[in-house]
C-alpha cells in the first residue's frame, strides 16, 4: 500500500511538471500557492478526492458551476441516456432538444425573459448580449461598472477589471466604466448613444460586492428613459446560489437580457445561455445569423440542462442555500470578531459568501491550509484578498458542520503562522508545515549576553 501511494505521488508530480511545460509554469505555481496543485480523482456530491483517495469538501464548485454537487446522479443518468440516443446535432438547425429546453427555460426565468440563445462559456454569452443590445438599438456605447468579472472573450474582457488586459492592445471601443453603486455617475454616462448598461448584481470575485435595490431600480429607470438595454450577468449568483432562483428577483429589478452560466447543466456539460425579452427577439428575426456557436445548444447538453432544471424545480435548492448561507454568514462574522487579524469583513448572499483578509498573501495561505485541512477554497479574481465560499447547494448538515470546523481550525493555524513571522524576521528557522522554530545558538548566546537570562514562553 505504501509503495502504491508513493507511485501515485510520483505520477502526480510528473503530470504537474508536464503541465508547467505545456500550459503555464506560473499557473501551476499560483495554484500551488493556494493548495490547488493536486489532480482530481473521484468526484461525488459535495466532495472531491485526490488521486490518492484523500477527500476534500468542495467549497469552490468551480466558480459556482456545481450548484447541484459533483456528478449528480440524475444528471449522470440523463447524460448517459443522451449518449445512447443522440449526438451534438446541427448547431444552426432547431431540434426537439433545443426547443423543449427553451420552453423550460422561459418558464423558469423571471419576468418576460422568454427567448434564448445558447452558448458554451460565460464570456461568449456576454458577448452575444452586447452584440444584441448594439444591434437592436443601433448604438455603440456600453456602460459598465468597476470591479466586474465577465470572462475572457472580446466584450467580456473589455468590460472586466482584469490585471494585464492592456497587454492585448485596444479591446472593444465604446466602453465606459463608472463606479459601482454610484447612480449619479450612471446618470451622466447613460445617454442617447448608450446601447446597454452591464453589471453583475453580486460581484462574486470582488468580495461579493452587492448592488442595492434603489441603485438597480434607478439604473433601470435611466435605461428606460434613454432607450438603453439593461444586462445582468448572474453566472455565479443564479440558479439558487444567492438564496433565490435569481438575485434580480429578490431586488425586484428584471433586466432586458440575463446571462446565465454553466450551473444551467449543473456543471455536467459546458453550456451557458443568454435569455432576453420578445422585444429584442425582433432583431434576430431580421438578422438570424448575427451570432453563431458551433456547440451552442448542443443536443446532449440540452438534455442534461432539462434534467438539471427538473432537479432545481423539484428540490428548490435556493431554500437550502438561504438557510445555510444565513448560518455560515453568522459563523464567519463570529470568526471576524474572534480573529480580526485574518478576517476583516464578511459579505455575500446564500451560498455565495466571501470573507476578506488583510492581504492577498494571507488569503492564499488560508486557502492552502484549508485544502490541507480538507476544504477547497479560492481567492477572488478581482479582489485577491477575498476568500470565496461556494459549496454545493445540496450540502448536508454534517458537511456544513465539517466546513465550519475546517474554517475555524484554519483560522487558528493562520494566527499561529502569522505569529511565527516574528521568529522568521529575527533570524530563526521556521518550519511552516509543523509550526516549529529552531533558534540558532548565536541568537541564544547573544540574548543571554545582553539580558543576563533567556526565557522562551509558549502562551
Amino acid at each position: 500500500m505504501k509503495g502504491e501511494t508513493v507511485k501515485l505521488q510520483n505520477h502526480d508530480r510528473e503530470l504537474l511538471q508536464a503541465a508547467e511545460r505545456v500550459f503555464s509554469r506560473a499557473l501551476v505555481q499560483s495554484l500551488g500557492a493556494e493548495g490547488h496543485d493536486f489532480l482530481e480523482g473521484r468526484r461525488e456530491g459535495s466532495s472531491v478526492y485526490d488521486s490518492q483517495g484523500q477527500r476534500c469538501l468542495d467549497g469552490s464548485s468551480s466558480a459556482g458551476t456545481y450548484n447541484l454537487g459533483r456528478r449528480h446522479p440524475v444528471l449522470v443518468t440523463a447524460f448517459q441516456r443522451a449518449l445512447d440516443e443522440t449526438d451534438q446535432g446541427n448547431f444552426v438547425m432547431p431540434s426537439e432538444e433545443k426547443t423543449l429546453l427553451a420552453r423550460r427555460l422561459a418558464a423558469f426565468m423571471p419576468g418576460d425573459l422568454e427567448c434564448v440563445l445558447y452558448g458554451v462559456t460565460r464570456g461568449e454569452s456576454l458577448d452575444a448580449a452586447c452584440k444584441l443590445a448594439r444591434g437592436f438599438t443601433g448604438r455603440g456605447g456600453i456602460v459598465t461598472v468597476d470591479g466586474g468579472c465577465y470572462g475572457e472573450t472580446g466584450f467580456a474582457l473589455s468590460l472586466s477589471e482584469k490585471v494585464g488586459k492592456e497587454q492585448f492592445g485596444k479591446l472593444i471601443p465604446g466602453v465606459t466604466v463608472v463606479p459601482f453603486g454610484d447612480l449619479k455617475a450612471a446618470r451622466v454616462a447613460i445617454g442617447q448613444s448608450t446601447a446597454a448598461f452591464v453589471l453583475e448584481p453580486i460581484q462574486a470575485e470582488n468580495h461579493c460586492r452587492e448592488a442595492a435595490r434603489d441603485y438597480l431600480s434607478g439604473v433601470r429607470a435611466l435605461c428606460d428613459r434613454q432607450g438603453a438595454k439593461l444586462i445582468f450577468d448572474e453566472t455565479q449568483s443564479g440558479f439558487g446560489r444567492s438564496g433565490v432562483r435569481f438575485f434580480c428577483e429578490q431586488l425586484g429589478v428584471i433586466p432586458d437580457i440575463l446571462v446565465v452560466g454553466e450551473a444551467l447543466t449543473g456543471g455536467m456539460f459546458p453550456m451557458t445561455a443568454m435569455v432576453f425579452t420578445p422585444e429584442l427577439k425582433g432583431f434576430f428575426d431580421a438578422h438570424p445569423l448575427i451570432h453563431l456557436c458551433t456547440f451552442g445548444g448542443h443536443d446532449l447538453g440540452c438534455r442534461v440542462a432539462m434534467a438539471a432544471l427538473e432537479v432545481y424545480e423539484n428540490v428548490q435548492p435556493w431554500e437550502r442555500a438561504a438557510f445555510l448561507g444565513q448560518r455560515f454568514f453568522g459563523e464567519l462574522e463570529r470568526l471576524n470578531t474572534a480573529n480580526p487579524g485574518f478576517v476583516t469583513s464578511v459579505s455575500g448572499r446564500g451560498l455565495l459568501l466571501s470573507f476578506l483578509c488583510p492581504s492577498e498573501d494571507l488569503a492564499a495561505r488560508f486557502c492552502a491550509q484549508a485544502r490541507r485541512n480538507g476544504l477547497l477554497l479560492e481567492r477572488g479574481r478581482v479582489d485577491g484578498r477575498s476568500v470565496l465560499l461556494r459549496p454545493s447547494l445540496l450540502l448536508s448538515d454534517e458537511e456544513a458542520d465539517a466546513v465550519m470546523e475546517v474554517l475555524e481550525r484554519t483560522g487558528v493555524w493562520v494566527e499561529i503562522d502569522e505569529a511565527l513571522d516574528i521568529f522568521s524576521d529575527g533570524g530563526c528557522v521556521v518550519d511552516r508545515e509543523t509550526h516549529t522554530v529552531r533558534i540558532p545558538p548565536h541568537i541564544v548566546e547573544d540574548s543571554i549576553r545582553r539580558a543576563g537570562t533567556f526565557e522562551l514562553g509558549v502562551p
